[in-house]
């Protein structure tokens, strides 16, 4: 039992990302991308529950925190109104307000090249403005009345991996997708930005013990998004990057120390326990 809980601490990360990497990209071999990456975040999902039960980081995160509806009704505010108007505009309708500049000739985007090679550059451009938009929402108060719902929790698990105030997200979306269509990347592109952010979004998240080594070198693992999600600052301002650590090397902001992070995670102020009341409190702020 032990050698195969390691085994799978191991495993999990690398193996779970390739999987679903491979149905979404089936997924644009057939011409229904959206379709298959539905597929692949239901089978991260399921696959995720059931880790965080036999081999959970902290067994105590397991337990209850009356948070799960909040959780629930921020994913669907957040993820359902602001994030997915954008990744499935082609779908929905708006593909006339985003198609545009994405389109061939606007930009300097390489369409010529392997899209492989089109979907690294894409995630690596657009990671520097989702870096920017995290730390800011970090460093700058008014920004940070609205991301400090996400922090608030006190465990880490896949159902507050969507816990944002839209405020927040429309944010991050904003900063990270506009570089794209600013230099033209084709929507292709932009579809898979945004699946390999919700799966690694969902991986960081999990209360699953798994182990990185030099994954955590380029990829946001949630090994270092538990020092992320640390009630002290030192620790807490640090690995900003949504999917890649680039920007963070770069900026000075990676932080991986050879310790355990900390179990009592979440923020050093007052956060109201309803959803309701959650939306309302950045605007209620003063100062």
């Amino acid at each position: 039992m032990q050698y195969t809980k390691f085994t799978l601490s191991r495993a999990t990360w690398p193996g779970l990302m390739v999987i679903c990497l491979l149905i979404t990209g089936y997924g644009f071999v057939k011409e229904q991308p959206v379709l298959f990456f539905n597929l692949a975040y239901l089978f991260l999902a399921l696959s995720l529950l059931a880790l965080e039960r036999f081999i959970p980081h902290e067994p105590q995160w397991n337990k209850g925190d009356g948070q799960t509806f909040a959780n629930i009704a921020h994913t669907l505010l957040s993820k359902g109104t602001v994030q997915t108007l954008v990744i499935f505009s082609t779908v929905i309708g708006l593909a006339a307000l985003v198609t545009p500049a994405a389109e061939q000739g606007h930009g300097i985007w390489p369409r010529e090249w392997p899209l492989w090679i089109q979907v690294i550059m894409g995630v690596t451009a657009a990671e520097f403005g989702l870096y920017w938009a995290h730390r800011i929402a970090h460093e700058w108060l008014p920004l940070w009345r609205f991301h400090a719902i996400h922090h608030s929790v006190t465990r880490l698990w896949i159902i507050n991996t969507g816990r944002f105030h839209f405020i927040d997200s429309l944010a991050s979306i904003l900063f990270g997708m506009s570089i794209l269509l600013l230099l033209g990347a084709p929507m292709e592109v932009l579809i898979w930005l945004s699946a390999i952010t919700a799966f690694i979004g969902m991986l960081t998240h999990c209360n699953v013990e798994m182990r990185f080594g030099f994954l955590s070198w380029i990829f946001n693992t949630p090994g270092l998004h538990r020092w992320h999600h640390s009630r002290l600052l030192s620790e807490g301002n640090k690995n900003y990057g949504e999917n890649l650590m680039i920007w963070d090397h770069i900026f000075g902001t990676y932080f991986n120390p050879k310790r355990r992070p900390p179990v009592n995670i979440g923020i050093n102020e007052y956060m109201p326990p309803g959803f309701l009341q959650q939306l309302a409190h950045p605007f209620r702020q003063k100062g």
